[in-house]
């Protein structure tokens, strides 16, 4: 099989969304733990912010960056002609 400019493109935009979710996954997990004294300045629902990160913050985004990179991966597996099954 001939890799043709259009699975370069394809590849490209996977990784660079790939890229730009392990970054947010990287930000929620270690930069928040590594700036939790400064960060428990800010309160929400009445718990120091790097408590509520760590409780429940953190698992939040870590769904949603697995939503959005299955829904963006569907939709570009669609644009490109590479998907799987019926919807």
């Amino acid at each position: 099989m001939e890799i043709t400019d259009k699975h370069r493109e394809y590849w490209r935009k996977n990784l660079s969304m790939t890229g730009v979710l392990l970054a947010i996954w990287f930000i929620a997990t270690f930069v928040v733990s590594w700036y939790a004294r400064e960060l428990n300045a800010f309160t929400i629902a009445g718990f120091p912010f790097a408590f509520y990160m760590a409780a429940q913050g953190a698992l939040i985004i870590y769904v949603i960056v697995i939503w959005f990179y299955a829904h963006r991966m569907n939709q570009l597996d669609k644009e490109y002609g590479v998907h799987e099954g019926e919807d």
